[in-house]
């Protein structure tokens, strides 16, 4: 329910009370709002009033938020950005159907983008907004309807579900194998091994899985999947890869498995998450009930 309406202030004087806080200048966001200097220290003023709390201290031609003017500021900007991109999803798609989604880089480039047309074409309503995304998301945060990220799938605020595990494979390329000419598990730490930062025990679970030491594991280290099979099919090393994301380089012979056997399991698995409040978004729904069949197989 919303609040009182003395609480709902109107949105010229939010976006004149935003633009001065973050320019720190009353002539600048006149400039910028295309406004005059005084309107816009009426607008900021009314706003006060509204409000009943001081936001910025006046100091004789220059201004500075008090300390609740700056919590308030930074909440007031992300309510603008979320209705400006509400209006963008608004105006993209004026019969609704919009779904915001954040991905994986690697992921959504190999594997999901290649799929998206057979979703589109089953449902040519939805407009779909990608972001790449590798750290955690939040939802309480960003504007995102969901997420498909890699962990436990147990994040606050989030409902999950499982898509796929994940296995990995080290592959490098075929003059890589030839040149150390693999054997067997123990025989990979004379190669040089690539790392990537969103795995960065993967080497060592593998060498203990195979029983060879894992002590002073060193290598090239990059923080995407991508990168990491260019770097190895350059022959720069070896690298732990999962294999559903360089079926192509394995099918090509771009990269070669360095053992026929040396799978493993990763510890974290691939899912589709979403905030509580927008489980039942049509789009979502959509959406998810596609990617769980696209992935049923893998699970």
């Amino acid at each position: 329910m919303l609040g009182p309406r003395r609480f709902l202030p109107s949105l010229s004087h939010l976006q004149a009370f935003e633009a001065a806080a973050r320019t720190g200048s009353v002539t600048t966001a006149a400039r910028e709002l295309n406004l005059t200097q005084s309107a816009v220290s009426r607008q900021i003023k009314a706003l006060e009033d509204q409000l009943e709390v001081e936001l910025f201290h006046r100091e004789r031609q220059t201004i500075r938020l008090t300390p609740g003017g700056e919590t308030y500021a930074r909440e007031v900007r992300d309510a603008l950005r979320k209705i400006g991109t509400a209006s963008m999803n608004l105006r993209a798609n004026p019969h609704g159907g919009t779904l915001n989604l954040a991905i994986l880089p690697t992921f959504g480039t190999r594997w999901l983008a290649p799929r998206l047309p057979d979703f589109l074409k089953q449902n040519p309503g939805i407009t779909l907004n990608l972001t790449t995304r590798l750290t955690v998301f939040d939802f309480a945060l960003e504007p995102m309807d969901a997420a498909i990220h890699i962990g436990s799938g147990q994040w606050r605020g989030a409902e999950t579900a499982l898509l796929r595990h994940e296995i990995v494979v080290p592959a490098c390329s075929p003059e890589l194998a030839a040149q150390y000419d693999f054997k067997e598990a123990a025989d990979l730490r004379r190669a040089p091994l690539l790392h990537i930062t969103t795995r960065p025990d993967a080497w060592e679970r593998w060498l203990r899985q195979h029983n060879v030491p894992d002590e002073h594991v060193h290598g090239m280290l990059f923080d995407q999947f991508a990168t990491l099979a260019q770097v190895a099919r350059s022959g720069l090393g070896v690298a732990l890869l999962p294999v559903f994301l360089i079926e192509d380089e394995l099918r090509t012979g771009q990269l070669v498995r360095a053992l026929p056997e040396g799978e493993m399991q990763s510890a974290e698995s691939y899912y589709l998450a979403w905030p509580h409040e927008r489980a039942a978004h049509p789009p979502l729904v959509a959406f998810r009930d596609w990617l769980l069949a696209q992935t049923a197989a893998d699970r």
